[in-house]
């Protein structure tokens, strides 16, 4: 079933799919909207689950105020009266995760996290790309951000795929200066998250993306460690069946 469930003034495009077992709910990377998942959910046939786009993102309208995209999970989540559930979140959506598993750990069934962004993580500076993508950003070309997104994040295979989730992205990009709140910083927390924990990326995804990953792992007590061979920024899509596998270890038959 799709739904528009609003947050303050703008509202999310949302899908909520009837099952059994421990409810699952999938935040997309910020290099993409959420149909990263589609032969994920596939995958997952009979199972109850929620996706939704971020505002700005895909099916979304943009943003028309400042927004934060923890309050939008829990807003979504009320919304939907789910009150503990298995998060999968992938980058962006893998640091809204995190977030919420600090904020709300009784909620919190289980996570499975795909090479998620982790705040407070030590990055390494990379001014020739910051600069290409910030000149491209004030230009709002969204054909020249595709372009730049492609060696950058799917360095595997470049697909229709690939780029339609780069092109349902960048319009997002050019209003989260204005209108997307920070969330505070969670590396020197992971050690408070408690709830059972996989933590997946690609070997050929970015350095910056493997190290943290790698870090949130063992930093997170008992989290298991999960490499996914040949894939990028986009595990879902390279590899549907690790994370199938990985999410089965969380929800009931």
């Amino acid at each position: 079933m799709e739904l528009r469930i609003p947050v303050g003034q703008d509202d999310l495009w949302t899908e909520h799919l009837a099952g059994d077992g421990v409810p699952i709910v999938f935040l997309h990377p910020g290099t993409g909207d959420s149909r990263v998942w589609d032969p994920v959910v596939a995958g997952l046939s009979g199972r109850r689950m929620v996706r939704y786009d971020v505002r700005g993102y895909g099916r979304s309208p943009l943003p028309t105020e400042e927004f934060s995209l923890l309050d939008d999970l829990v807003t979504v989540l009320e919304q939907l009266d789910l009150q503990r559930v298995v998060l999968v979140g992938c980058s962006m959506g893998g640091g809204t995760a995190l977030s919420f598993a600090l904020t709300h750990p009784d909620r919190v069934h289980g996570l499975v996290l795909l090479c998620p962004s982790v705040r407070g993580f030590p990055a390494l500076e990379e001014p020739d790309l910051d600069a290409q993508y910030a000149e491209l950003i004030a230009n709002r070309d969204v054909d020249g951000l595709v372009q730049f997104g492609l060696p950058v994040w799917a360095s595997t295979v470049v697909d229709d795929a690939v780029v339609d989730q780069l092109r349902a992205a960048a319009p997002a990009w050019f209003e989260q200066g204005m209108y997307l709140k920070a969330e505070p910083p969670v590396y020197d927390r992971l050690n408070e998250i408690h709830a059972p924990t996989t933590v997946m990326v690609g070997d050929r995804d970015r350095p910056i993306a493997t190290a943290s990953a790698g870090a949130a792992a063992a930093r997170i007590p008992g989290a298991r460690f999960t490499w996914i061979p040949g894939a990028d920024h986009y595990p879902s899509l390279r590899n549907p069946q690790l994370v199938i596998d990985a999410i089965n270890n969380y929800v009931a038959g």
